[in-house]
């Protein structure tokens, strides 16, 4: 029997370009997870709120895999918090979705708290397992934050403990995340997996660093490459200030910053990053470069000389993995998931979040090093190489069998080998 899992990225659709403040990693694992899970024979319907009455409502991942947008409110974009006002609209339209097509799903997988709160609504209904993966957690995220505007409402830290006391399995990206949730939410140690994130292996490989220059229109001098969405928590600040004092010691580095919203106005975030620039003499050697699709981020890896995680709070720090994939030499904050995505000294080097003199000091080092940043580099691709979206989707299929029966039968067709 087909196994029927219902996917839920209720926020956010895995279609959508990248580097939007709505978009980033959560997006590429469940596009990537989803489709691994059907070419393993597991069949995958994920659920998104449509933002676009356009969009065609049922859109092809791949084989029995397909993403199914859902009106609830407005079809255009909003804040997370409104969303949940919606939530009965969405799982409404997930359970309207189901009874016409006679579909019985075996298991929910949700992605997010709001996903959590409408897997749960769901679960009631159907009475079916629901598997949980926060990727972020609101909680952690307002031990960093650096203002009021950047803490998380508490309709979302009570959403996040009642769904750790209520679902049957949780995903955790690394064992840091591990222990966020039995310190700060009380979750069973016996209910939770620690499954890392993935990278597409195909897609991100070593490029050729002239001819990547070459393409990009960069010239001789040092390029740092920064990728993810323009918000406070992603560390931009420290990074200006980094190249500001690196400039200052006449060293000519290029910054090129990757993400952005190319459909909505700029945020006030990215307004005051802007003004850091001017302020700081930075036009001539920063770039916003706007949000790429994944297809050409290798292009960037390629070219620049080191990339830069500058971030006060990561879950797991995808673009570390992909950045390491194309033999980046990755210099990152440590935090978070960073910390275990990072191998310091071996795939790259970790320096304490918010430190400027610490981080300019490690990139002018690195820069200035051709011969570590190719062994750094060569160690960064091996270490990617042991997480191909593949092992990550066996790994989820594994707990979908401890969940439910029928889908041990879907682990005899994984593809994920040793090497």
């Amino acid at each position: 029997m087909n196994l029927h899992v219902a996917m839920l990225s209720v926020h956010t659709c895995p279609l959508a370009a990248l580097g939007g403040k709505e978009t980033g990693g959560m997006n590429v694992y469940v596009r990537e997870v989803s489709r691994e899970l059907g070419r393993m024979g597991v069949s995958v319907d994920v659920f998104t709120r449509s933002q676009n009455p356009t969009i065609s409502r049922v859109v092809s991942l791949g084989e029995r895999a397909r993403v199914i947008h859902l009106p609830a409110g407005d079809e255009a974009p909003m804040a997370r918090v409104r969303v949940h006002d919606h939530l009965d609209e969405f799982v409404d339209g997930v359970e309207a979705w189901r009874i016409a097509r006679s579909i019985d799903y075996d298991l929910i997988h949700a992605h997010y708290w709001l996903s959590g709160v409408a897997a749960l609504r769901l679960k009631a209904r159907w009475s079916v397992p629901v598997m949980q993966m926060f990727h972020t957690l609101g909680r952690l995220k307002n031990r960093v934050a650096r203002s009021a505007a950047e803490q998380e409402p508490a309709i979302r830290l009570h959403e996040e403990t009642r769904i750790v006391g209520a679902c049957d399995r949780i995903v955790a990206a690394n064992v840091i995340e591990r222990a966020e949730l039995l310190r700060d939410y009380g979750a069973s140690a016996s209910r939770i997996a620690t499954i890392p994130c993935g990278v597409d292996t195909d897609l991100f490989v070593p490029g050729d660093r002239a001819d990547a220059r070459a393409r990009l229109g960069l010239d001789e001098h040092p390029v740092l490459l920064w990728v993810g969405r323009v918000a406070p928590i992603k560390g931009l600040d420290t990074l200006l200030d980094a190249v500001a004092r690196l400039r200052s010691a006449d060293r000519a580095i290029r910054l090129l910053i990757v993400g952005g919203d190319a459909d909505e106005p700029m945020s006030e975030h990215e307004v005051s990053l802007r003004q850091r620039i001017e302020r700081l003499d930075l036009a001539s050697s920063v770039c916003f470069v706007g949000p790429q699709p994944q297809s050409v981020l290798p292009l960037y890896y390629a070219a620049a000389d080191v990339t830069v995680l500058p971030s006060y709070y990561e879950s797991f720090g995808m673009v570390a993995l992909e950045a390491m994939a194309c033999g980046s030499p990755v210099i990152a904050s440590r935090v978070g998931g960073l910390v275990t995505t990072v191998r310091d000294g071996v795939t790259g080097f970790l320096i304490p979040d918010g430190d400027v003199d610490a981080l300019a000091e490690r990139i002018g080092a690195l820069v200035a090093d051709p011969d570590l940043r190719w062994r750094i580099g060569r160690e960064g691709v091996r270490w990617a190489a042991q997480h191909r979206w593949a092992c990550v989707a066996e790994a989820v299929c594994r707990e979908y069998a401890s969940l439910e029966s029928r889908a041990g039968e879907h682990l005899a067709l994984a593809r994920c080998r040793d090497d």
